[in-house]
């Protein structure tokens, strides 16, 4: 490759990147009301800069090959700071490790930007060999914190078994996204730890963790659900028993595991909560996204308990390297009342739907609990189809 050649790649390497970012977002009209999709994901793998993937040195790379190529950008926390959006993503590169990259914008629904460098993690005595699914909190405390998962291989197992590994939540606090202080693991009774979340406010001078309490790394076992404990100090933070919020029931969106998204909202009639559920198919596990409501006054009380799923994959997020899945662990309450909620979509790409919280509330609040049988579902459904008819007479229509 000439000079000129190599240039002429370079240059062109920048102006697609350019172009992809700096893409507007619009709307996608197809909605049920609640909330609606924006027709472009706002983060993927090719929105990482090119000079993290390729080694821009002729000397040293003549052909202008990618270096270090990038997977998928997925599963970010979210908020926002200073007036601007701020997504703490997980990128995973082309070897399968994962690691924090923070992107702004201003609106949060297009033109996000990578920061120059990724997040430099602190490593606590025994280091991390994957970070990922980081949930930002803003406490009352005053620190953002970042509770992320951290996998390490499973010392208990057979020789041979390269893929066994152990799960924890690991902490991390900031003031401005930029400077990381690494806490010490949060120690449980559960063998394994995956989607732990941190409640914004202290109840009865405490923090408060919700958990998903597993047996094994990918099984929930005999544990799962949605978990609460509470713990005396954030800095070596402990759990004792965890009291399920929000079990797994049979024959649901939630019956093989569930787990809390992002941190809840506090709002006037409860705290708003997001979630994944996962389900088994003939095609494997099927993860969407529900909500539900807890009490003010206690954050383990659930209130309000809409039936079914709030999103779930369609079309192009159907497909990517774990397909079939909705999964978020970001969202973010605006002063004006708007929600924007950051999901990925199979374990590839961030999406962004917009609605507000006065939706989410009214949807928590009247939509019908799951009856959890056929024959209650189609009595469910009857009677709602006898009032519209009623009222269409009514109508003339």
């Amino acid at each position: 490759m000439t000079n000129e050649q190599f240039n002429e790649r370079l240059d062109r390497l920048f102006a697609d990147h350019e172009k992809l970012i700096e893409r507007p977002n619009e709307i996608d009209t197809a909605s049920n009301g609640v909330f609606h999709r924006y027709r472009n994901p706002v983060l993927t793998a090719a929105h990482a800069p090119i000079f993290w993937r390729y080694d821009l040195n002729r000397e040293t790379n003549p052909h202008l090959l990618e270096r270090l190529g990038i997977n998928s950008v997925f599963n970010p926390g979210a908020i926002e700071l200073e007036g601007r959006i701020h997504l703490v993503a997980r990128v995973e590169g082309a070897d399968r490790k994962s690691f924090f990259a923070v992107a702004e914008s201003e609106n949060g629904i297009d033109r996000f930007r990578f920061r120059d460098y990724p997040v430099v993690l602190p490593e606590t005595e025994e280091p991390d060999v994957n970070v990922y699914d980081m949930r930002l909190v803003r406490h009352e405390d005053g620190w953002i914190y970042g509770l992320f998962c951290t996998e390490r291989k499973d010392p208990k197992a057979p020789r041979g078994d390269l893929s066994s590994a152990v799960a924890q939540c690991g902490i991390v606090r900031t003031k401005d996204l930029k400077t990381w202080q690494r806490l010490a693991d949060l120690k449980t009774q559960s063998p394994q730890q995956r989607n732990v979340v941190l409640h914004p406010e202290f109840v009865a001078g405490k923090y408060a963790f919700y958990t998903r309490p597993q047996d094994g790394f990918l099984d929930a076992g005999s544990g799962g659900g949605i978990g609460w404990a509470l713990a005396d100090d954030i800095e070596k933070a402990v759990l004792g028993p965890e009291t399920i919020v929000h079990d797994r029931k049979y024959h649901t969106v939630y019956e093989a595991k569930n787990g809390l998204g992002p941190a809840p909202l506090k709002t006037p009639e409860g705290w708003l909560h997001l979630a994944h559920g996962v389900r088994n198919t003939a095609a494997g596990l099927r993860y969407v996204l529900y909500a539900f409501m807890t009490a003010l006054d206690d954050p383990r009380r659930v209130i309000h308990e809409p039936g079914g799923y709030l999103l779930a994959p369609r079309g192009e997020e159907r497909v990517g390297d774990v397909s079939n899945v909705a999964f978020s662990n970001g969202w973010i309450a605006r002063s004006n009342g708007e929600l924007l909620l950051y999901y990925a979509s199979s374990d590839t790409r961030c999406h962004v739907a917009g609605a507000t919280v006065e939706k989410l509330i009214d949807y928590c609040m009247h939509t019908p609990r799951d009856p959890l049988r056929s024959a209650a579902c189609v009595r469910q459904r009857i009677a709602l189809i006898e009032r519209n008819l009623e009222l269409m007479r009514k109508a003339g229509r």
